[in-house]
């Protein structure tokens, strides 16, 4: 295992133990979005994971898109290391409103401070910017196609929450909404 590969596998970890200890401080759900709808979601990411890892090293899924190079790897650690960071923030500032599936909570309160001034799912923004770097390090097309299977997870998740918190906040979500980006700050 490369240095780099290293430090990407050891900050998803941190990542998910971060995610798994402060699951047991959320609030009480008293909304929690369909069984079928989350199933959706676990499967799509599931399938991200499976190609982001690799598993498939014959045929045209093999094939590198990046050059297998320091900058490649520099570059990919990089961007995993700074999503990952922002998810974390994200998920901090989120507190005790937080869940892993879309879930309204006793008392929830809309964000509307720090990363969710630059956007309006920034756990999903900082997901999707570390597989991107994930990807770019791993440099192949399988990678790549688990970036797009998580793309579309999170962006089926960001549809369910909006219709969540548009019907839990009103007039104010929908004002969020015309002043926030969703994903991408500026653009998406």
């Amino acid at each position: 295992m490369s240095n780099t590969d290293a430090i990407i596998i050891y900050a998803w970890m941190a990542l998910g133990i971060v995610w798994l200890v402060t699951a047991f401080t959320s609030k009480r759900t008293v909304r929690r979005q369909s069984a079928g709808s989350r199933l959706m979601e676990v499967a799509l990411g599931i399938l991200a994971g499976v190609f982001l890892a690799n598993i498939f090293t014959v045929g045209f899924l093999y094939k590198r898109f990046t050059p297998i190079s320091p900058f490649s790897d520099a570059a990919g650690a990089s961007l995993t290391l700074a999503g990952i960071a922002f998810s974390l923030w994200a998920r901090f500032r989120l507190g005790r409103n937080w869940s892993g599936a879309v879930t309204l909570k006793q008392d929830h309160q809309l964000i509307r401070s720090g990363p969710y001034s630059i956007v309006r799912h920034p756990i999903y923004s900082g997901f999707l910017l570390a597989l991107t770097g994930t990807a770019i390090a791993r440099g192949t097309v399988s990678a790549l196609i688990g970036v797009g299977a998580a793309t579309v997870t999170l962006w089926l998740k960001s549809r369910t929450e909006e219709a969540f918190m548009t019907d839990q906040f009103g007039s104010e979500y929908l004002e969020y909404k015309r002043e926030v980006k969703a994903l991408i700050p500026f653009i998406w």
